[in-house]
C-alpha cells in the first residue's frame, strides 16, 4: 500500500517569533513522510516579519519540504485554512493537518494526530486538550476559557448529539477526499469556521477521532472575542438544527437524494402507517417512493407494494415488491398497471408541475372501492407566512420551501385540484413539525429531552386549535368521486 501523501498547513498570523520554533519542533522522526509544509501568513500586519521569518527558514536549507506563501488580503482564521485546503485539493494530498504558527498547539503530537488518518481508521482527528482530566488546567488553561469550553462544548453536544471530548481546538488533520465531499468553502472566514466543519462532518456521517494532546498557553496574543465566538458557534449550532428540519437555507445540514422515514404519530408517514395497520393485506402503489423505506415498513404490515420513482435509489428494489424507473411529470407508466387498492402520493404532488394530470392519473389507477393517501406541505403554515411577511422568502434544502417544490397547497387549494380530477375528500388531517428529522439515521441527533418535549406539545395544541396555521404537513384520504 502506497505511503499517504501528507501535508501540513501552518495557519500565521503576527507569528514572527513564533514561527521558527514552531517549524524546528516538528518531529525529526516524522519529516521524510511529510510532502509539503504550506507556512500561509494571512497578511500579518507587521512589516512582512512573518513571511520573512519563513523565507528565511525555508532558505537556510531546512529538511522541512517548505513552500511560504503570503496572502495577498487578510482572509480570516476561516479563510485562510479554505484556502489551504483547496491548495491541498489541487495539489492531490491525501492527508492535511493544521498547525498553528503561534505555538499553542505541540508540533510533537503531529505523528499521534496522523496515525488514525494513516491507518484508515478516520476522515477527520482533532487534538483535544480536555481528553486528560485536569490536562488543560495544568497546562495554563485559564479558569475562565476553561469554563466557557466545557459549557460551550457539552451545549453543542446535547445539541448534536455527539460526544466530543471538545470541540473547540484548533489542532485538526484531514482525509482529504472528506474535505471534499463537505461544502467547506461555504463556511465562515472567522473563527467559528472550526464548528462549521464540525456540524458538516457529523452531517455527512463521517468518522471524527479525538487524540489527546498537551496543553500550553504562552504570550501569544488572541485574536478571538470570547462573547462573539460563543453567540457565532452556538448560532451555527442550532442554525443547523433548523436547517434538519426544513427551516432556513444554507450548507451546514444537507438534505440526501432519499428522503427519511418519519414513524412518529405526529408525521405524515405515521398517519399513513396507522391507517394502513387497519387495512387487510392490499395492493399499493407507492408514487415517489424514494429510497423504499415508507414501502419497507408496509410490508411488514402485509401489504403487497409497487413503487415508483425517477431512479432506484440505493437499497428500493429490496423494500418494495416490485419497482418501475418513471418521471411523473409524464405520468405513471402503463406497465404499473390498474386496480390497486391503495395509492400513496406521500410527499410528492408538490414535486410535479402538473398535479391535476397527475391525480387524474391516480385515480384511474384505483380500483372501485379503493382510495388514495395522499400528503403535501401547508404552504399556510406560521413559518412559510413569517418568511413572506419578513421579505424574506427563499427555498431552503428541505421542508416546506424545499427548493424541489413545484407546487405550493394550502388544505382548501388541494382539495379544489382533487376535486378537478375526480377525486373527493373522505378525511383530512394535520401533522406537526417534522422533529423526526432530528434522528435521522440515529446519527447526530440530540436526546428527546425536556425542551424537544416542551417543543411537541406546543406545537400539538397549536396543530389542534388552529391547523391551517400549525399544520406543518396536510393529509388526504380521497377517493373517486363516483364512489
Amino acid at each position: 500500500m502506497p505511503e499517504p501523501r501528507i501535508g501540513i498547513l501552518v495557519v500565521a498570523y503576527n507569528a514572527a517569533t513564533t514561527l521558527a520554533s514552531v517549524l524546528d519542533r516538528i518531529p525529526q522522526s516524522f519529516r521524510h513522510r511529510i510532502e509539503e509544509v504550506i507556512v500561509a501568513d494571512d497578511a500579518s500586519p507587521d512589516n512582512n516579519s512573518t513571511y520573512l521569518v519563513g523565507l528565511g527558514y525555508q532558505s537556510r536549507g531546512s529538511d522541512l519540504p517548505l513552500t511560504v506563501i503570503r496572502r495577498e488580503r487578510n482572509l480570516g482564521y476561516g479563510g485562510n485554512q479554505k484556502a489551504g485546503y483547496r491548495y491541498a485539493i489541487e495539489r492531490g494530498f491525501d492527508i492535511i493537518a493544521m498547525l498553528h504558527g503561534d505555538g499553542q498547539y505541540a508540533p510533537e503530537a503531529l505523528p499521534e494526530i496522523l496515525e488514525p488518518l494513516i491507518n484508515g481508521e478516520a476522515d477527520a482527528v482533532f487534538g483535544s486538550r480536555m481528553m486528560v482530566p485536569g490536562a488543560a488546567r495544568r497546562g495554563g488553561m485559564p479558569l475562565y476559557k476553561y469554563v466557557g469550553n466545557k459549557i460551550l462544548s457539552t451545549t453543542q453536544n446535547t445539541l448534536m448529539g455527539s460526544s466530543l471530548s471538545e470541540w473547540h481546538s484548533g489542532y485538526r488533520a484531514y482525509r482529504v477526499k472528506a474535505l471534499e465531499s463537505v461544502p467547506f468553502e461555504a463556511n465562515s472566514d472567522g473563527f467559528n469556521f472550526d464548528t462549521q466543519i464540525i456540524l458538516q462532518f457529523l452531517d455527512a456521517h463521517k468518522r471524527i477521532v479525538e487524540v489527546p494532546i498537551p496543553t500550553y498557553y504562552g504570550d501569544e496574543i488572541c485574536h478571538v472575542n470570547g462573547l462573539a465566538y460563543a453567540r457565532d458557534i452556538i448560532g451555527d449550532t442550532v442554525r443547523y438544527r433548523l436547517q434538519k428540519m426544513g427551516f432556513g437555507s444554507g450548507n451546514l445540514a444537507r438534505a440526501g437524494d432519499a428522503y427519511s422515514l418519519k414513524p412518529s404519530a405526529d408525521s405524515s408517514h405515521g398517519r399513513i402507517l396507522r391507517r394502513m395497520a387497519g387495512e387487510p393485506p392490499c395492493k399499493v402503489l407507492d408514487l415517489g417512493c424514494s429510497s423504499g423505506l415508507l414501502a419497507s415498513e408496509l410490508r411488514r404490515l402485509g401489504h403487497h407494494v409497487i413503487g415508483v420513482d425517477l431512479e432506484a435509489l440505493d437499497g428500493v428494489e429490496d423494500r418494495v415488491d416490485a419497482f418501475h424507473a418513471a418521471d411523473l411529470e409524464q405520468g405513471i407508466p402503463a406497465e404499473v398497471g390498474t386496480g390497486f387498492d391503495v395509492v400513496l402520493a406521500a410527499d410528492v404532488i408538490e414535486h410535479v408541475r402538473n398535479s391535476e394530470a397527475l391525480l387524474a392519473d391516480i385515480r384511474s389507477r384505483v380500483r372501485p372501492g379503493g382510495f388514495v393517501l395522499a400528503s403535501v406541505p401547508n404552504i399556510a403554515h406560521w413559518y412559510p407566512r413569517l418568511r413572506v411577511a419578513s421579505g424574506r422568502f427563499g427555498y431552503d434544502q428541505r421542508g416546506i420551501l424545499d427548493r424541489t417544490h413545484v407546487r405550493f397547497f394550502t388544505g382548501r387549494s388541494f382539495l379544489q385540484v382533487a376535486s378537478d380530477a375526480g377525486l373527493r375528500c373522505r378525511r383530512q388531517e394535520a401533522t406537526g413539525l417534522p422533529l423526526d428529522v432530528l434522528a435521522d439515521d440515529g446519527a447526530a441527533a440530540p436526546a428527546p429531552g425536556l425542551g424537544r418535549r416542551v417543543v411537541r406539545a406546543v406545537d400539538r395544541l397549536g396543530v389542534a386549535a388552529i391547523p391551517s396555521l400549525f399544520g406543518y404537513q396536510l393529509v388526504f384520504e380521497l377517493e373517486p368521486s363516483g364512489a
